[in-house]
């Protein structure tokens, strides 16, 4: 072997050295710093905010969000009180994008009592509404700011004193048709893929789905244009409808969801922010706001 070859093969060898990773040291997981949490971490949903959905496979607890959607939110508890749901659809199942329920008949639909069919959207609302946003110091592409407030991803844009929640998986938000008033709570949808962000400041969200994505994410994808079915049995029927205050004690849900204005929580994003060995390699640095975890529990029991 020539000189040459002999300097190559060093140097190849010193630059694949060079080039492997050192390992990553170990850090507490997120199941660890959930697991290691004190009762002072979490918080019960508020059952006059809570509603639940009962389908054939189970029940969906949905967390609304006052602050964000004031009007939006008193209207859908309105429809669940008057029973508008009850016995309504799922409509809708669209691949990486949305399930949807309501009405789906257009030319017929269902009357309301007490609420209403359309009101003015909420796409945004003064930054005052929102007393508890703590902010990521993430970068977003979407807001100048990204954080989370009572539990809910959120945007804000202090320029402007506007602030809004964030299209992230399992928020749940109300359909509309053009026009930006042409809304109220009688179609409402979830997001079950990658987080539509664009959707942010166009579409009224109203909160998020905090146990029972599963029996939605997993529902068979419509066939017709946007995911809708197009034939009356592949609907699925929506039983009940109801606000969680107005069940019996007895058939309450007893979830808790983790404080995000905690200090756990904060090692939670930091966690999935900065994950640690020995199988990560690279550390990202860096957390998206749709993919830093909420976690919720049942209260006694296991994180969900």
């Amino acid at each position: 072997m020539g000189w040459r070859a002999g300097v190559a093969l060093a140097l190849a060898g010193s630059l694949a050295q060079a080039a492997e990773p050192k390992p990553l040291p170990p850090k507490p997981s997120v199941g660890e710093i959930v697991k290691a949490s004190s009762a002072a971490d979490w918080r019960p949903l508020d059952l006059d905010n809570t509603l639940y959905m009962e389908l054939p496979g189970g029940r969906v607890v949905i967390e609304l969000a006052p602050p964000f959607a004031p009007n939006h939110v008193a209207n859908i508890k309105a429809l669940a009180r008057e029973h508008y749901f009850d016995g309504l659809v799922i409509l809708r199942s669209q691949d990486n994008f949305v399930v949807q329920w309501g009405d789906p008949d257009e030319k017929n639909p269902r009357p309301v009592k007490n609420a209403k069919m359309k009101l003015k959207a909420e796409f945004t609302v003064p930054m005052k509404n929102d007393k508890h946003f703590t902010r990521l110091k993430d970068v977003d592409g979407y807001a100048p700011q990204v954080g989370h407030s009572s539990g809910f991803p959120a945007g804000r844009d202090p320029k402007k004193g506007e602030t809004w929640l964030a299209h992230c998986y399992a928020m749940v938000g109300v359909g509309r048709d053009n026009e930006a008033d042409s809304g109220g709570g009688t179609a409402l949808y979830v997001v079950t893929g990658q987080s539509p962000r664009h959707l942010d400041r166009n579409i009224t969200v109203v909160g998020r789905v905090v146990s029972g994505m599963p029996l939605l994410s997993s529902m068979p994808r419509g066939p017709a244009p946007m995911g809708f079915y197009d034939k009356p049995e592949m609907r699925v029927p929506i039983g009940s409808f109801r606000v969680a205050a107005d069940v019996p004690k007895e058939e309450r849900s007893n979830f808790e969801v983790m404080r995000t204005d905690s200090a756990t929580y904060q090692k939670v994003v930091e966690a999935q922010r900065n994950r640690g060995g020995p199988w990560n390699v690279v550390a990202a640095g860096h957390v998206d706001l749709c993919n830093a975890p909420i976690p919720v529990r049942e209260k006694g029991g296991e994180q969900k």
